[in-house]
């Protein structure tokens, strides 16, 4: 439980909380629709995220595989680019569409506190800015406007918050951007070989300064790519393994939740058991079920 009372507004009692201080429950369920934010720098790095796969689809594809001699390297490269590309975009949609735990809206009424029979000496935490009762290890997302359980940041790529539910996706979009960033770098540093050794004329469709070009753009984007999302997705191993979000390390709260092993931290977020579904962005991990709102102090 978090006790900084900068960053939480603590009712002791759960009888303080007044029905008349705030909205009732929403009567629409966020959770029976696709989850979307409507933020202009997120729909914006979000739509660059996919315009710079779609690049390098179209420099790997047109400018290094269809003008290869080779028919089997360009088959073999070309699967397994797209392949990766694909995860990579459907991880993408996955993190940025799925609610990432939000907390229902205006839930912190006097009716719904009394439903929840809470013993003595049990607390509730209420958000003044979104009326609702949050659980712990919870915070307000001042983007999403909501409190979002186990929020690890939000992401305008993704344009989403990283948090309990969305949170397998955010890692495997960076773990597939790295691979593919990685496999166009290589295939890149090949392909400036082959051209060296052969005409320029001869080893792409486009004109030889054009195809330098595009090549260095390429390069530039796998590699800036690669740096940030290797970054990226070792952060967010570590911070699974240790159960510990990065807001929690940024503000260095007090741990009060139970510590487990690295492995069933690791199943926690992305499946129990451990299977071939871990790098799958269309499965959906079992977390099991927890009552978020009920935690004693």
């Amino acid at each position: 439980m978090l006790t900084s009372s900068r960053n939480r507004d603590i009712e002791r009692r759960a009888e303080y909380l007044q029905a008349d201080q705030f909205l009732p429950p929403s009567s629409d369920n966020s959770m029976d629709r696709i989850w979307f934010i409507k933020d202009g720098c997120g729909l914006a790095c979000a739509i660059v995220t996919w315009m710079l796969i779609f690049y390098a689809e179209f420099v790997v594809i047109f400018v290094m595989l269809v003008p290869a001699k080779d028919l089997v390297y360009s088959i073999i490269n070309g699967i397994i680019f797209n392949t990766l590309a694909f995860l990579a975009l459907a991880s993408h949609s996955r993190a940025m569409l799925t609610d990432p735990g939000a907390v229902p809206k205006g839930n912190a009424t006097k009716e719904f506190i009394e439903s929840l029979q809470l013993k003595p000496g049990q607390v509730v935490y209420k958000c003044p800015k979104c009326c609702s009762i949050k659980p712990e290890r919870a915070h307000h997302c001042s983007v999403c406007k909501r409190c979002i359980r186990k929020m690890d940041h939000h992401c305008p790529w993704v344009n989403n918050c990283v948090g309990e539910n969305n949170q397998k996706y955010f890692v495997l979009f960076t773990m597939y951007i790295a691979l593919i960033s990685l496999h166009a770098l290589i295939m890149v540093c090949f392909h400036f070989l082959y051209c060296f050794e052969e005409e320029w004329t001869k080893c792409s469709s486009f004109s030889p300064p054009s195809t330098v070009i595009l090549l260095i753009l390429l390069c530039f984007e796998g590699l800036l790519f690669l740096i940030f999302t290797a970054v990226m997705f070792g952060t967010q191993v570590h911070s699974i393994c240790s159960d510990e979000t990065g807001i929690e390390q940024l503000k260095k709260e007090e741990r009060r939740w139970a510590k487990k092993t690295k492995w069933m931290n690791m199943k926690a977020v992305f499946g129990h058991p451990f299977s071939i579904e871990w790098l799958s962005p269309f499965a959906t991990p079992d977390q099991g079920k927890v009552d978020p709102y009920q935690y004693v102090v």
